[in-house]
């Protein structure tokens, strides 16, 4: 019975190892990638303050200034989310720890009496001779062999209880150790909780500061917004212009394509087909009989019907699938910059505008621009004092503009990644600015979940 419930107790104690084990395991993968996405905000959050600081020192301030602190605002709220789960994670790890000692210590307890039991036990029951008398008095030599193996296994019994006892006030002191550590991990998070959100009450002062000196200079926002509006309404006539003009080529290619497919059918189905002949009739009312006449019936050539012009060709039927199966895999237009305004409505002031792509910010003006896709460029042109590229891929168009140089011409094919020009300068103050678009035909989407996060 006694052997019966050390086993019950080594199972119980084997499967409670295993589930806090697991616990742990999971606790600490949700640490590990916590301490992944912190350390990329983090990056992308000096990146920012870096491009932030060449702004700030201008005599006014920006709609760029507004829209980079705006996005280190959000960054800086992520990191503290992240602190805030690494706490909670931390205080779940010290509530199974705290759960995990209650339940060794009364398995010690539990182990303490058995083996005090076995004691009492043990000493009533002894004597000068008692264990030789134990074996010696068996009726035969098979059964005193019984007793000794078991006199054997009682001592082993009683050495495990031991070890038992032993190796739960060890594991009760790594618990109780663990719980030290993760109440000093506690502290340190809570500092660091308190350090970013005194970073993040910092930052929003910031933000009220630029919106007030923005109020101040109402007359220079809206003349930057209207001047935005009138060179977003004058690209969006020139995509749109664009992409009539390839969607019409490619209908018109397409069309001749199914044309000549038609034809070639008709003429091979013709020469398979024997000529039916229509017999003479000769009018008796009339003087002259009317010539015999042959009449052959020909098949008549059909198009295929054409669901798309930009999604008929092998060539982009191939080359939309792949597009499609990059979302969030495209690389950025350039290698290092932030996204100043966002894709759709905007508002500043009280002063709303519609953007129809993302305008990028870079630290310097001058900076590589690449295609994010392989693709054919349908069209470089100028956009007031600076320039743009239209890149079809497939019945996907991407758009650069606000570019200072292009390295590419019209036709030329273009791989992912390919530079196929610089930045400009960004709207007012300093550093570059890129306006990247995405469109599907004519249709306007937002690029930023189609690129790499």
């Amino acid at each position: 019975m006694t052997t019966l419930i050390s086993i019950t107790m080594k199972k119980v104690f084997l499967f409670c190892c295993f589930v806090t084990g697991s616990i742990v395991l999971l606790h600490a993968q949700d640490k590990s990638q916590l301490e992944k996405e912190r350390e990329e905000l983090r990056h992308q959050i000096d990146e920012i303050q870096g491009v932030y600081d060449q702004l700030k020192g201008q005599k006014k301030e920006t709609l760029g200034q507004l829209s980079l602190i705006q996005r280190k605002l959000n960054l800086q709220d992520r990191y503290v989310n992240t602190i805030n789960k690494e706490i909670r994670g931390i205080d779940d790890d010290i509530y199974l720890s705290a759960l995990e000692i209650i339940r060794l210590q009364h398995q010690l307890d539990t182990l303490k009496k058995q083996y005090a039991r076995s004691i009492v036990y043990a000493y009533k029951n002894k004597s000068n001779f008692g264990y030789l008398n134990f074996v010696f008095s068996a009726a035969s030599f098979n059964d005193a062999l019984k007793r000794l193996q078991y006199l054997k296994s009682y001592r082993t019994f009683r050495e495990q209880q031991v070890a038992n006892i032993v190796q739960t006030q060890k594991l009760i002191e790594i618990r109780k150790q663990s719980q030290l550590t993760k109440k000093a991990q506690k502290s340190e998070a809570l500092k660091d909780q308190a350090k970013q959100l005194a970073v993040l009450e910092d930052q929003k002062k910031e933000k009220d500061r630029v919106m007030y000196n923005l109020k101040s200079q109402e007359k220079d926002i809206k003349k930057q917004l209207a001047d935005r509006r009138k060179r977003d309404n004058q690209l969006k006539n020139s995509i749109a212009s664009i992409i009539r003009r390839e969607i019409e080529e490619a209908r018109r290619k397409a069309k001749a394509e199914a044309d000549a497919e038609a034809k070639a059918n008709a003429a091979k189905k013709a020469a398979t087909t024997p000529a039916v002949t229509n017999p003479s009739t000769t009018n008796p009312g009339n003087s002259s009989a009317e010539n015999t006449t042959s009449v052959t019936r020909k098949p008549v050539a059909e198009s295929k019907p054409i669901k798309s012009a930009l999604d008929y060709t092998a060539k982009d039927v191939a080359l939309n699938s792949s597009f499609e199966k990059n979302k969030r895999k495209l690389p950025w237009p350039v290698d290092k910059g932030y996204v100043g305004i966002t894709f759709g409505r905007n508002v500043v002031n009280g002063l709303g505008f519609d953007s129809p792509g993302i305008s990028i910010i870079t630290p310097s003006s001058g900076a590589s621009v690449k295609s994010v896709f392989d693709g054919e460029v349908a069209a470089v042109y100028n956009l007031g004092d600076a320039m743009a590229v239209t890149i079809r891929h497939g019945k996907y168009f991407t758009t650069y503009s606000n570019l200072s140089s292009v390295s590419v011409s019209k036709k030329d094919i273009v791989q992912t990644g390919q530079i196929i020009g610089k930045n400009a300068q960004a709207e007012e103050g300093t550093g570059g600015q890129v306006d990247f678009i995405l469109m599907i035909e004519t249709k306007n989407v937002n690029p930023e979940p189609w690129l790499h996060p």
